[in-house]
C-alpha cells in the first residue's frame, strides 16, 4: 500500500479541528498533514507547497479568509487543490455552499448543528467515503449492470446513419404498444443525472442552453435537503432557459428545467395528458435521494417521442439500471460526458461500460450535443 494521504484540517472551531483530526488519524488511510484557523493560514500552507495535500477539508464561515474567499484565491492563482467543504444545512449555508462548489470545490458533507451531533457514526463516515473519493483510494463502481441486455452499436463516428438504423429497427415495436391518439400528444424529454462535480459541470452545460430548446429537462444531481433549491436559483441566474426545483404537481414545459428536490424522489406522471412531476418522501434508493434511477424507470413506456438521457460527472453508477430499463421499452438517445472532464469518472463510466451510450463527449460539448439532439422551436 502507498504512505498515507495527507489531509489539511481548516476550521475556526478548535473543538471542530480536534473531532476532525481524530476522524481522520483513527483511520489507516490518512493523515493531518496540518490544521489552520482560517482561509488565510490555510493559504500560506498551500502556496508553500501546492503538492503537499492530496485533500483539504475547508469550513465556509471563518475570520480574516472564509472558504469562500480561500477558493476564489486558488483559482486565481490557478492552483488545483481536492477541496471537501465541511458545511452547515442552514439555509443561507446553502448558497454558500453552492457558491464553493461552483468554484470547484470537489464534494461537501453537511456538519451537524452540534458538537454531540458531530461526534456520531454517520458524520465519521461522510467524511472517510468523501475523503476517500477525493483521494481516489476508495471509489467504488457498482459491477450490477454490466453484461444486462442487447448492446447499443452507437459509438461510432457516423453518429446519424447508425441512429436512422436503430429507429427503423426498433421503433416500430415501441411505438406499437401505444396508440395513435396517445402518440400525437408526444414531445421530447432530456432526462440528465450527475453528482460528485455535478454543480460546477452544470455551469458549462445548462447556461448555455437556448430558452426556447424543444424539450423540458429533468435533472436529478445528488443533494440533501435544503441545496437544490440554491443551486436551481444560481443555475437561473446564469442561463437564458428557466431553471426551477420541481415541486409537486409541476406541470412539464418545454425551455424549462426541473431539478429534482434533496432528500426527496422526483417521478414523472402523465395526467390528463399532461406530464406531471411528483415528489414524494420515501426511503433512500442505494443511499440516494434524489436517485436517478427512479427518475429514468418513471419514464419507462411514456409516450415521449425522443428522450435523450445525459449522464454527467458522479461517484458511483446511479442511472444505469433505469436507462437499461428505458432503452427496452423507448426511443432513447444516450450522452454520456467523458472521462478526461470528470470530477469523478463514475456514473458515465458504468453507463458506457453496459453498452448504453450513443454518444461521448467532453463537458463543454454536452450542451451542443443536447440541442442537436432535440432542437428549438
Amino acid at each position: 500500500m502507498e504512505g498515507k494521504k495527507n489531509i489539511l484540517v481548516v476550521d475556526d472551531s478548535a473543538l471542530m479541528r480536534r473531532l476532525i483530526s481524530d476522524i481522520i488519524t483513527a483511520d489507516g488511510r490518512f493523515q493531518v498533514a496540518d490544521v489552520a484557523m482560517n482561509g488565510l493560514e490555510a493559504f500560506d500552507f498551500v502556496t508553500r507547497d501546492t503538492k503537499k495535500y492530496d485533500a483539504i477539508l475547508l469550513d465556509i464561515n471563518m475570520p480574516k479568509m472564509n472558504g469562500i474567499q480561500f477558493l476564489e484565491q486558488l483559482e486565481k492563482m490557478k492552483i488545483k487543490q481536492r477541496v471537501i467543504i465541511v458545511s452547515t444545512l442552514a439555509k443561507e449555508g446553502a448558497k454558500e455552499t453552492v457558491r464553493c462548489l461552483e468554484l470547484g470545490a470537489f464534494d461537501f458533507v453537511t456538519k451537524p448543528d452540534s458538537f454531540v451531533e458531530a461526534r456520531n457514526e454517520s458524520f465519521r463516515k461522510m467524511i472517510l467515503k468523501t475523503l476517500g473519493a477525493a483521494t481516489g483510494v476508495d471509489i467504488g463502481i457498482p459491477d450490477t449492470t454490466k453484461a444486462t441486455g442487447a448492446k447499443k452499436e452507437l459509438t461510432k463516428p457516423s453518429q446519424v446513419a447508425a441512429r436512422a438504423l436503430y429507429e427503423i429497427t426498433a421503433a416500430p415495436v415501441k411505438r406499437n404498444q401505444h396508440n395513435e391518439a396517445t402518440n400525437r400528444g408526444a414531445k421530447k424529454l432530456v432526462a440528465l443525472a450527475c453528482s460528485t462535480g455535478g454543480p460546477k459541470a452544470l455551469q458549462s452545460v445548462i447556461p448555455k442552453l437556448p430558452a426556447n430548446l424543444d424539450a423540458a429537462i429533468l435533472l436529478v444531481q445528488h443533494m440533501p435537503a435544503g441545496f437544490t433549491k440554491s443551486l436551481a436559483e444560481r443555475l437561473n441566474e446564469l442561463s437564458a432557459i428557466k431553471v426551477k426545483e420541481a415541486s409537486d404537481g409541476d406541470v412539464l414545459q418545454k425551455g424549462t428545467v426541473y431539478i429534482a428536490q434533496g432528500g426527496s424522489q422526483m417521478r414523472l406522471t402523465k395526467k390528463m395528458g399532461d406530464y406531471v412531476i411528483t415528489e414524494t418522501v420515501e426511503p433512500a434508493r442505494n443511499g440516494l435521494k434524489p436517485c436517478a434511477d427512479i427518475m429514468y424507470e418513471s419514464l419507462v413506456g411514456m409516450d415521449f417521442d425522443d428522450i435523450t438521457c445525459v449522464v454527467l460527472t458522479g461517484m458511483g453508477g446511479d442511472g444505469t439500471l433505469g436507462i437499461k430499463q428505458l432503452n427496452e421499452k423507448n426511443n432513447i438517445y444516450v450522452i454520456a460526458q467523458n472521462e478526461a472532464t470528470c470530477t469523478v469518472y463514475g456514473m458515465p463510466k458504468v453507463v458506457a461500460e453496459a453498452g448504453l451510450v450513443d454518444e461521448v463527449v467532453p463537458l463543454e460539448a454536452v450542451a451542443e450535443a443536447i440541442i442537436k439532439n432535440v432542437g428549438v422551436h
